[in-house]
């Protein structure tokens, strides 16, 4: 399948060269004095009252030839696994929500820890998800050790690699810990990586110190380091697609110097992740036409330096899974796909990060597998042309009893779960159940039903020690 395009070598170029011209004069604000000197040593010139750095082409050039282009996340089961950097398309759960959305889209609360683990457990159980984030951020739990608590919920109850957000240097080496009991040790853990900090510039041209801070200590077992800005068409960037994508490149660009910087070689993702912002609404937009834009010209951007991609799409703005959200996930998600990305996400969102749903994550869920039949293709050979079949069946005849049918139809056809191809009676006699109704009842089969390969004893005792001794140490007194 050729990948699709919105931008020429030319326009690749251009973004390019108006990028490290932003990173060489403009500079990009780093909060973080030992990374500032790391910058100066390598020849960026450093203004430490201001936390600026100018960043010239050549480190940039140096960075991208250093940093590594592919990266293998392992879940506890190591055949569970999401790979970057080798073709293959991965699918992720948000990392965490601060609200939790009730089955009918119409209540929020705060997310619990009892949420993470229904999401974990959830994830768990969708075949089409192989990277499965907390979706909840738990407001019942202090920040300090917050990390460390979903960290430990995840591995509880999923097999796969997790995905939540780190908090800062000192939790992460609770988590880091929690890594080495799940995968046998610290080199098992640095060779098997569990999960990935995520490093989002703040837009435009900003750092945050914790983001950075924490890269010291992930670096450690070397775990890749997806770089994600959310830069806004007209609000944290300028008012043009193509002023975004530029700014927004830099921002990426100077994270691979920083995590180059820390480590050379440690492994980065490229992530796409602008977004336009509604001057009507004074909200940001996840599902525009223009999202799908700039996730295709994203993704040309970052495997034009070779580097794995992340892009947002399959997102919506709806706030339940209606319609509007089937439109607005499915097209901007087979544009990514299309486009020759390695991952997209976060998944389960409702609307704007108005919070956690699981019912929004089924539908995505279904979205997935049809994209996935479609970019499967079909075969053309003697066999699937079925010339006998057509013979045997003549003018008069039909295909439903041939062997030729029975041989193939399961592998040429998908077979929904969700969306509804009934006679119009027997959709009706089941309750004339719209597509949100079937998405909460399927959450609710498969929670009653999955039931996650338990952590054997041992690692279970480490792992309650670890989050006790978190407890005990970043703890509020």
């Amino acid at each position: 399948m050729e990948h699709l395009r919105v931008l020429d070598t030319e326009r690749i170029g251009r973004l390019h060269r108006a990028s490290l011209e932003v990173l060489a004069t403009i500079g990009v604000r780093v909060p973080h004095a030992p990374v500032r000197r790391l910058f100066a040593e390598a020849g960026a010139r450093v203004d430490d009252e201001h936390g600026l750095v100018l960043i010239p082409e050549e480190l940039v050039e140096r960075s991208l030839r250093s940093c590594g282009k592919s990266f293998t996340l392992y879940g506890r089961d190591p055949r569970r696994q999401a790979r970057f950097g080798v073709g293959e398309r991965n699918y992720n759960t948000i990392a965490g929500e601060a609200l939790w959305l009730s089955d009918d889209g119409r209540e929020r609360r705060y997310a619990t820890l009892d949420d993470v683990v229904t999401a974990t457990r959830l994830g768990d159980a969708l075949p089409g998800i192989n990277l499965v984030g907390a979706m909840a951020d738990p407001q019942d739990l202090p920040v300090a050790y917050r990390c460390v608590e979903v960290a430990a919920a995840q591995v509880r109850h999923t097999t796969k690699p997790i995905h939540f957000w780190f908090h800062d240097r000192v939790s992460a080496r609770y988590v880091l810990e929690i890594m080495a009991a799940v995968a046998g040790g610290e080199l098992a853990a640095t060779q098997r990586p569990l999960a990935y900090p995520f490093l989002e510039p703040i837009s435009p041209l900003k750092f945050p110190f914790d983001g950075i801070d924490l890269l010291y200590e992930t670096a450690q077992f070397s775990l890749p380091v997806p770089i994600g800005p959310m830069a806004q068409v007209g609000a944290t960037a300028p008012g043009t697609l193509a002023g975004t994508l530029a700014q927004e490149n830099a921002e990426i660009l100077a994270g691979i110097c920083i995590t180059q910087l820390i480590r050379p070689g440690l492994p980065v993702c490229y992530g796409g992740i602008p977004h336009a912002f509604d001057m009507a609404t004074t909200q940001l937009v996840f599902a525009g036409p223009e999202q799908a834009l700039m996730a295709v010209a994203m993704t040309q951007m970052g495997k034009h330096y070779g580097l794995p991609v992340y892009i947002n799409v399959g997102l919506t703005d709806s706030k339940v899974p209606d319609a509007q959200a089937g439109l607005e996930a499915g097209m901007t998600l087979l544009c990514g796909v299309m486009a020759g990305a390695d991952i997209f996400g976060h998944l389960g969102i409702s609307g704007v990060d108005q919070g956690s749903s699981l019912p929004m994550l089924l539908m995505q869920h279904e979205i997935i597998e049809y994209i996935e039949r479609f970019v499967r293709g079909f075969e053309v050979d003697d066999e699937r042309l079925g010339l006998d079949a057509i013979r045997t069946a003549g003018h008069d005849g039909t295909f439903l009893d041939s062997d030729h049918t029975l041989r193939h139809f399961r592998q040429e056809l998908w077979f929904p779960r969700l969306l509804d191809r009934r006679y119009w009676a027997a959709w009706a006699e089941d309750g004339a159940r719209d597509l949100h109704r079937r998405c909460v009842d399927r959450k609710d089969e498969l929670l009653r039903q999955h039931e996650p390969t338990p952590l054997d004893d041992a690692t279970e005792r480490e792992i309650s020690r670890i989050v006790a001794s978190a407890r005990r140490r970043l703890g509020p007194g």
